[in-house]
């Protein structure tokens, strides 16, 4: 089994901004196994870093359910004081979540599984090819179908 590293992952923003998320730990949870990511900003409070957590659980069936959920706090915004000078402290509103489940049978391969889950990358990417998803990407369509620039 690898070690556990940092992710560095960059943001939808029009100007997008990397994120890494450095690894905290990983937890058997009742019957499921969970690593842990979490941004550190030393200016957000911990309870207020993006999280990323990924789990792997083998159901009754044999079948694998692997989750990944991710999830970037919104702090809520202070302005001003009251009358007797006091700035309440930030804390969360609310909480944007993104959860992925995936399904694999026992005796699926690392091919098979790899191929379900960059067709569902590539989906949420808004990615469409003529190539097989686990090989592809903008370059290398370009390439094997010598589509040019100009």
């Amino acid at each position: 089994m690898s070690a556990q590293a940092n992710i560095t992952v960059f943001d939808g923003a029009a100007t997008p901004v990397s994120h890494t998320l450095v690894a905290i730990g990983v937890a058997a949870v009742k019957k499921e196994l969970i690593a842990s990511w979490r941004e550190m900003v030393s200016t957000i409070p911990a309870y207020a870093q993006i999280t990323l957590d990924v789990g792997v659980q083998r159901l009754a069936s044999g079948v694998y359910r692997v989750a990944m959920s991710a999830k970037v706090p919104v702090m809520e915004s202070v302005s001003g004081q009251n009358a007797a000078g006091y700035t309440a402290a930030p804390k969360v509103a609310y909480t944007n979540t993104i959860s992925v489940v995936g399904f694999f049978h026992e005796r699926s391969t690392v091919a098979e599984r790899r191929l379900a889950r960059q067709l569902a990358i590539n989906l949420l990417g808004n990615v469409s090819s003529s190539v097989a998803p686990a090989i592809t990407g903008p370059l290398p369509e370009a390439i094997d179908q010598l589509i040019s620039a100009h």
